[in-house]
């Protein structure tokens, strides 16, 4: 069993620990709180990188660095005072390095947030307020002077996650296509109009930006009352669609059940969750984004939901190798329960688009 101690043990931290315990409920790395004996000193957050997924964790760090000091950057030209608790900070190993490898397992420590909470589930003020932040978070890269790597190489290419869907119905590796044939011939039925984004980009009409690529509500860290600090979580941003970060809130805060809800009824799209983050969206965003972004923000909803029923019903068709999972059919019913979601959005498509216009 790797010894916590030992691995903090190597990180420029101030202060003792006196204690390192679980934090959070990500699916991909694993997450811990280290606290320190003196409340003059701060605690961090100790993390064990999946290398599995994330495969390159030096091109991984850099880009981090490059992002929050970047931030730091942009919120010190604009005035703001609390810097601290609005921008990320990674600290270092003792040998300078951004993150110790200790011969089987990645680590790395970032500086813990203080006075700061996540949610799981939002409501629609924090969706406004959450929607200004990604479209600032978004604003602020805008201008970074050095490129980002891909972290995951065709994280969000619609095209490449349907060949991996397709090679893993071919291969049929656990045995289970029979079962789930139906939600496949639904899924590939739409799978021309899903890889859109993509043609439009070789067409040179669709841009990529820098996007966070993982913009679920508990990805943002908000104060005592309720208002946004800063967007956590930075692993996957690098170059991809404004789409991508739009869509993938909605959803996740904009579904009115649980990504896993084992009671399908309960899965339909809030467009109350939906209006009052777009509103906030559109007004930090707006400085930038083309008239083609704009026109198919929806589409981001759409296209994200569709993405994430097509990876989690690949993954079940593979066998459970890429989600942690709770219980063996989890993966089915992840995708059921993003497939309801996704016929939701179908529903309310035309809405969408109507309330998006009403604000432009």
């Amino acid at each position: 069993m790797t010894n916590l101690t030992e691995i903090v043990d190597k990180f420029r931290i101030d202060g003792i620990v006196k204690s390192i315990d679980p934090l959070g409920s990500g699916l991909i790395n694993d997450t811990y709180k280290i606290t320190t004996q003196s409340s003059d000193t701060d605690d961090y957050v100790l993390q064990r990188i999946n290398h599995a997924i994330f495969k390159d964790v030096d091109l991984l760090q850099k880009n981090i660095v490059a992002i929050t000091d970047h931030i730091r950057k942009k919120l010190i030209e604009k005035g703001e005072t609390d810097i601290k608790r609005k921008a990320l900070q990674v600290i270092p190993t003792k040998d300078g390095k951004l993150y110790y490898f200790d011969g089987n397992n990645y680590w790395r420590i970032t500086v813990l947030i203080p006075q700061s909470k996540t949610y799981e589930t939002v409501n629609p003020e924090f969706s406004y307020y959450t929607g200004k932040a990604f479209g600032e978070f978004q604003a602020m890269l805008v201008d970074l002077p050095e490129p980002l790597g891909e972290t995951i190489p065709k994280f969000h290419n619609m095209e490449f996650r349907l060949e991996s869907f397709k090679e893993a119905i071919a291969s049929n590796k656990s045995g289970r296509l029979e079962k789930v044939q139906w939600m496949v011939d639904e899924l590939l039925k739409r799978s021309d109009e899903m890889c859109k984004a993509e043609r439009l980009y070789r067409e040179g009409k669709l841009p990529k930006r820098i996007t966070h690529c993982d913009t679920k509500v508990n990805n943002m860290l908000f104060d005592e009352n309720g208002k946004v600090l800063c967007v956590i979580d930075l692993d996957t941003t690098m170059p991809g669609f404004v789409l991508s970060d739009f869509g993938d809130f909605i959803r996740t805060a904009g579904n009115t059940g649980k990504e896993d809800d084992k009671n399908l009824d309960n899965v339909n799209l809030n467009m109350d969750i939906f209006r009052s983050f777009a509103k906030g969206y559109i007004e930090s965003a707006r400085s930038f984004l083309l008239p083609i972004e704009i026109e198919n923000l929806p589409y981001g909803a759409k296209l994200l939901t569709y993405m994430q029923t097509v990876r989690f019903l690949t993954d079940y068709i593979d066998g459970d190798c890429y989600y942690k999972i709770q219980y063996p059919e989890h993966n089915w019913q992840r995708s059921q329960a993003q497939f309801k979601l996704l016929q939701s959005i179908e529903e309310h498509e035309k809405e969408m688009q109507n309330y998006i216009q009403s604000l432009i």
